[in-house]
């Protein structure tokens, strides 16, 4: 019996219930929480360009169109050319996305780049599996490849001048290499309205920085955490990774700083009652 015919069967009282509720499979609840976060949080910070840099196939820059009501310009950042061709074709036809085959790097130039056997592992640098033994057959060297780099800064002022976005915002999936990229570019950060990072509770790369010092870098540059959201299923019950997102200090609300919050919020509560679970 399908879960549509199950609420039909429902009491009268059980079905007003749930008429109206929320339907989620519990095996994508991870992403129900960044959907809801970005789709909030990028229509308050005004966000009229995203910074998609580790873009991997596209995934990141199609959730935003689907699931957070995204509608402005994105810039996905791939260099693996079998991911970048993968992007591409998933932004046919979408005037406002550009898939560019680029490393956002420390430096301008070009990089020895590894692509793992698991192309979502692909990085500048070089796979760890010391801490987790479970990605090791994986997380391993299938090639390595010259590609271009440029930093953070370097980019953005080549596509602001180009399309004159005012209020970017940046994500980083770069394997490792997230904290490396806003340490090159620290003095342009506080351009970008708000991010979102991948942070290393276990550490499956070289250059991978442990979550906290993650953190206080990011916090150094101007910005105050906003979320942590999951980026996969998991691997309970340990945590391995997971995603900070971030809104740049001056634009948190007043009341925040002032220590005096409204008396009833202006943002929505997730409430569990008003969510029809599946299995």
């Amino acid at each position: 019996m399908s879960m549509l015919q199950r609420v039909a069967r429902l009491p009268k009282k059980s079905f007003d219930m749930v008429k109206n509720a929320t339907v989620i499979d519990k095996r994508k609840l991870y992403a129900t929480w960044e959907h809801i976060q970005l789709t909030k949080l990028l229509a308050y910070l005004d966000v009229d360009c995203v910074f998609d840099i580790g873009a991997s196939q596209g995934e990141y820059a199609e959730m935003l169109r689907k699931k957070a009501a995204y509608k402005g310009y994105i810039f996905s950042f791939e260099p693996n050319p079998h991911d970048a061709r993968i992007a591409r074709e998933r932004a046919e036809g979408d005037d406002k996305w550009t898939v560019i085959e680029l490393a956002i790097s420390e430096s301008d130039g070009d990089a020895q780049f590894n692509v793992m056997r698991a192309s979502q592992f692909s990085s500048l640098s070089a796979p760890k599996n010391d801490d987790v033994e479970l990605f090791r057959h994986v997380n391993s060297v299938a090639e390595t490849i010259t590609v271009k780099t440029e930093r953070l800064e370097t980019t953005l002022r080549r596509l602001r001048a180009e399309y004159g976005f005012e209020r970017p915002f940046l994500k980083m999936d770069t394997q490792g290499f997230d904290v490396k990229i806003v340490q090159a570019s620290a003095g342009i950060m506080r351009e970008f309205v708000g991010m979102q990072s991948e942070l290393a509770i276990a550490k499956l790369y070289e250059t991978s920085v442990d979550f906290r010092e993650a953190i206080t870098e990011y916090e150094r540059c101007g910005f105050s955490l906003s979320a942590f959201v999951p980026n996969n299923s998991g691997h309970f019950p340990c945590l391995l990774e997971i995603d900070c997102v971030m809104i740049r200090s001056d634009l948190a609300p007043s009341w925040l700083a002032l220590g005096n919050a409204p008396e009833s919020s202006a943002f929505p509560v997730f409430d569990p009652n008003q969510v029809w679970w599946t299995s």
